[in-house]
């Protein structure tokens, strides 16, 4: 056998001289029938795998430099079998050494510390600087969102239980996607096949359904499909949907992908496209939005400023808070970031070691928003980010108060005889005021209260069994506080007053808890009273006059104070005699009880 003569001679020979000189001892059939097998477990592991035929993808560049050690194993082979050509071929293995010298060069070349790289991170993202009063819009109570997605599983399963056919065949996906769904922020997650064989069984009819759950109303409901979801997770061959997008899209670098709904119910599979804008891996944008129609497998590609406005997640949450993170380390430049860290800001972290973020519904859009924090000093907030998921327009906001962290602990501790565990805060516009805005949750996983604390102000926390009673005890607080004047406390608060006579009263237990749903005489709305909170409303019947405080809503009115009981108030007949046996009028002393 000829001789090494290199470098590369003397590192093969001594991890792989051995097998090399077996396998150039096999006959050329037998070489060229490896060779077969080895490009078809390629392709087989290629169309399973299915990474993205891009430069800027990390599982593409495993499969190069694999391909690049066969290739020079090939090469060392090719040259103990040839004493001629020998030198020649080991000079070519040179060719598989410089990919991995490429790589190695692609990985330092994304790295912060090279010059011009620090602000090329922080101008990936770019931000501005708003007005919180001005380009948020007051809260609609209505339009709330008071569960997290913890709580939206839960819901979720609760329906799913109710549909035994369903049961027994799908389960739900963990996908649960926030988004605007005709005007109202709901979770959407598609029903899965529940094992392999519940899909050979159901393959050919497709999933049926998908959870709706409302994170406002807490209404959840599992909608039926005249067309089924035929390309999912759950589709472990070619109707698997990650397969079945990037086999379409061979080149494209997909980030996370999204279950949404188009504004007429169809459900859609929202792929963003990345691209790479430092070095070979780094610097992460969104280019563009694959569109793939969960029902038939359709597509339709987009540039990212062309994206319908339907879709609300583009920008994937763990991206923005990357992004921001890069301009806020590195926008005073690399060394700064690590030695003197002036300016240098981070997103507030979150709980249980997850990213610290929310939703925030505004108009047609999703916003993420976290808090901003000094990496220095992370006991207080300097202030919070607002992004749009569908754009990437992202705005600061310089509020300087408690951290995310800190409200929820605040919030816990005002309830803490009950136990109750806080979800990550919500921010809210209340009368100008940014405000964080809670639910506290049993250990069952249920919403029994809420909390509200001033971002600026959050000495004192205001709670309440419903969320209209929170907010009146918030705006009391803020007033009493000095921070809103009575008018603006006023005019902040959607309550009014209502007098009327009973005309229906109906009771219903609405997750654990007692309400009663109480109609007037000439009047459409309906009116909820929360137990324990309005108990007195138990001694009220059909014909009683009565008069509270409520909040204005599209839906049901929440009732936040019972007006006291007058004799004056008494339903009269046409004579204006009182109504003798109503709650609001007893039997006089010497009449027939």
């Amino acid at each position: 056998m000829p001789q090494g003569h290199g470098p590369f001679d003397q590192i093969f020979s001594e991890a792989f001289g051995t097998r090399f000189e077996s396998l150039a001892r096999w006959s050329r059939r037998a070489l060229v029938v490896l060779a077969v097998v080895l490009v078809l477990a390629l392709a087989a592991c290629y169309w399973w795998f299915h990474p993205a035929i891009n430069l800027g993808s990390r599982q593409v560049w495993t499969w190069i430099i694999a391909v690049a050690a066969l290739a020079a194993g090939g090469l060392w082979v090719a040259s103990l079998r040839s004493s001629s050509r020998s030198a020649l071929l080991r000079r070519l293995m040179v060719v598989p050494a410089s990919v991995v010298a490429a790589f190695v060069l692609g990985v330092l070349l994304g790295q912060p510390f090279i010059p011009g790289n620090a602000e090329r991170y922080a101008s990936v993202l770019t931000t501005t600087e708003g007005t919180f009063a001005e380009d948020i819009e007051e809260v609609d109570y209505s339009e709330v969102p008071v569960i997290d997605r913890d709580s939206a599983i839960i819901l979720g399963n609760r329906a799913m239980g109710s549909i035994p056919e369903y049961v027994s065949q799908f389960e739900i996906a963990d996908t649960y996607s926030q988004i605007n769904y005709q005007g109202r922020p709901v979770r959407v997650s598609p029903l899965a096949y529940a094992d392999l064989f519940k899909w050979l069984s159901n393959r050919d009819t497709g999933i049926p359904a998908y959870v709706l759950v409302d994170m406002a109303s807490q209404e959840t409901q599992v909608v039926r499909l005249e067309r089924p979801i035929m390309y999912s997770d759950s589709e472990p061959l070619a109707r698997n949907v990650d397969r079945h997008v990037q086999l379409r899209y061979p080149t494209y670098l997909f980030d996370q992908k999204s279950f949404e709904l188009d504004e007429d119910g169809n459900p859609w599979w929202v792929y963003p496209v990345q691209r790479r804008t430092i070095g070979l891996f780094d610097g992460t944008t969104i280019a563009r939005v694959v569109l793939v129609d969960a029902c038939t497998g359709e597509t339709e590609d987009y540039a990212i400023e062309d994206c319908p406005a339907w879709v609300d997640r583009a920008y994937p949450a763990d991206l923005i808070i990357e992004q921001y993170n890069w301009s806020g380390a590195y926008s005073g430049g690399w060394l700064n970031s690590w030695l003197g860290q002036q300016g240098v800001v981070r997103t507030t972290p979150g709980t249980n070691g997850e990213l610290g973020y929310n939703y925030l519904a505004q108009g047609e859009d999703i916003y993420l928003y976290s808090g901003v924090s000094s990496v220095t000093a992370d006991s207080s907030n300097v202030g919070f980010i607002l992004v749009n998921q569908r754009t990437g327009e992202s705005h600061y906001y310089p509020v300087a108060g408690a951290t995310e962290d800190s409200a929820m602990a605040s919030a816990e501790g005002q309830v803490q005889n009950l136990g109750y565990q806080s979800t990550f805060p919500l921010l809210l516009n209340v009368a100008g005021q940014p405000t964080y805005f809670m639910s506290l949750k049993d250990d069952a996983g249920l919403v029994k209260m809420y909390a509200m604390i001033n971002v600026e102000q959050y000495q004192t926390v205001a709670t309440g069994s419903t969320v209209a009673e929170c907010q009146e005890a918030y705006l009391d607080m803020m007033a009493d506080a000095g921070v809103l004047g009575e008018d603006e406390a006023a005019a902040a608060s959607d309550k009014r007053d209502v007098e009327g006579v009973v005309e229906t009263i109906a009771q219903a237990v609405v997750d654990g808890n007692s309400h009663f749903y109480v109609t007037l005489v000439g009047d459409d709305a309906i009116y909820d009273f929360a137990l324990p909170g309005m108990l007195e409303i138990v001694t009220y019947q059909p014909g009683d006059a009565i008069s509270f405080t409520c909040t204005e809503s599209d839906r049901v009115m929440t009732v936040t104070s019972l007006g006291e009981r007058d004799e004056a108030d008494a339903p009269t007949d046409p004579d204006g005699t009182a109504i003798e046996g109503t709650a609001e009028t007893p039997p006089q002393e010497g009449q027939e009880g």
